[in-house]
């Protein structure tokens, strides 16, 4: 069991703020390409190559293959910052961070073809029909997968398969469960379809995917998050992919949330609504309501961000994490999402006509946000989840 020391630690956090440093130097420009994004259904070339120069999508990436393999808080504020700039943008940025994790559990060669030049993205979507059929070398692998998020501007994809014997029957462990493998391919080996035609965050370009009887060499293939795979030793890597897609898109929501309630007080400054006699920053209600809004989104980051750091700790101490880490993280995850929701529908409501004009700062992060809580990390049921726990019985999520 390896363990870190706190002198470590305190490195790793210091190193981990230069990236929180660089994402917010981009908020302005993210911003200022709002309008293109929305209308290209996907970053654009020129904000790309600021965000690679920036190395924002390296940031939880193994140090062995140069990224940043920074501190899980760390890593929350700069999804934060980036979606304070453009909710796709945050979103593409835990996605594709998220995805990267995967180097840790590839060979070194195979993790710095994938991963080493400066414009590396890994994208994938969820598809539960992938097979990946054992041939020699490898594998023959058919399957479509969908909500690929930045797969527009990925460089590789991946494609989560059930592993299967020639004969196409799957393979299972010990417990009877079929085995799954993430297999890795280039981009321009699969058939893109373009089907992201949404109400919100259309800027991921999460557009679906195939391959039909496509071989994959077996080294490009892994089974993540499992520990026997492992080879990256940093405490990062103690925590799963699903852990920092969790926190990472409640950094999204918390920026796109950021952003319309600082909108709105810059708003109320100057705004005197149509039959009212006095302005918005002069209205008693809504001074309550802006300090409750302020009220929950630091309450809500506040508990995001130290949860992460304190089980980092303990993790680094203990070389593992356990079911009651896990269930907090999902926790705090879960409600900064619901927190940062609840602030941008006030703001909506209050900054009246002024919100629905596309020019302003409030309509496409208001769809942003409402679709985040559309999404798999922002279903009210975790909340059952955690509470089965507190309360004695099985969690029941899948998403630990």
């Amino acid at each position: 069991m390896n363990v870190m020391s706190a002198e470590r630690r305190t490195t790793e956090r210091l190193a981990g703020s230069e990236y929180v440093a660089r994402a917010r130097a981009l908020i302005p420009v993210l911003d200022a390409a709002g309008a293109r994004i929305e209308a290209e259904r996907e970053l654009p070339a020129d904000l790309l190559d600021a965000m690679h120069g920036a190395e924002i999508f390296r940031t939880l990436l193994p140090r062995s293959v140069g990224g940043g393999e920074v501190h899980p808080a760390n890593f929350v504020q700069v999804t934060e910052a980036i979606a304070m700039g453009d909710g796709s943008a945050g979103w593409t940025v835990c996605q594709g961070s998220g995805c990267s994790m995967t180097a840790a559990y590839l060979a070194p060669n195979i993790a710095r073809e994938v991963f080493g030049p400066a414009n590396a993205v890994l994208a994938w979507g969820y598809g539960p029909n992938g097979n990946a059929v054992e041939c020699e070398g490898g594998y023959r692998v058919t399957g479509k997968w969908s909500f690929a998020s930045g797969s527009r501007h990925a460089t590789w994809l991946g494609g989560h398969s059930i592993v299967c014997a020639p004969d196409g029957t799957p393979r299972r462990n010990a417990e009877g469960q079929a085995i799954e493998r993430t297999m890795l391919f280039p981009r321009s080996s699969a058939t893109i379809i373009d089907d992201w035609h949404v109400m919100g965050l259309r800027g991921t370009g999460s557009d679906s995917y195939t391959v039909k009887d496509l071989f994959v060499p077996a080294p490009y293939s892994a089974a993540r998050d499992s520990d026997a795979d492992r080879r990256e030793t940093g405490n990062l890597y103690r925590f799963t992919s699903l852990n920092m897609y969790a926190a990472g898109f409640g950094g999204v929501a918390l920026g796109l949330a950021r952003a319309m309630l600082n909108a709105f007080i810059a708003l109320a400054q100057a705004k005197t609504p149509t039959a009212l006699a006095v302005s918005l920053r002069d209205n008693p209600v809504i001074q309550s309501q802006v300090g409750l809004a302020e009220a929950r989104l630091r309450a809500a980051r506040t508990h995001l961000l130290q949860s992460l750091r304190d089980i980092y700790d303990e993790v680094a101490e203990t070389g593992a994490m356990t079911l009651d880490q896990r269930i907090t993280i999902r926790m705090a995850s879960t409600y900064a999402i619901h927190q940062a929701r609840d602030v941008a529908e006030f703001v909506w409501q209050e900054a009246g006509s002024t919100a629905i004009f596309l020019k302003n700062p409030f309509e496409r992060r208001f769809r942003d946000i409402h679709t985040v809580t559309q999404q798999a990390q922002g279903k009210s049921a975790h909340f059952e989840t955690v509470g089965q726990h507190y309360l004695g019985l099985k969690a029941s999520g899948r998403f630990l």
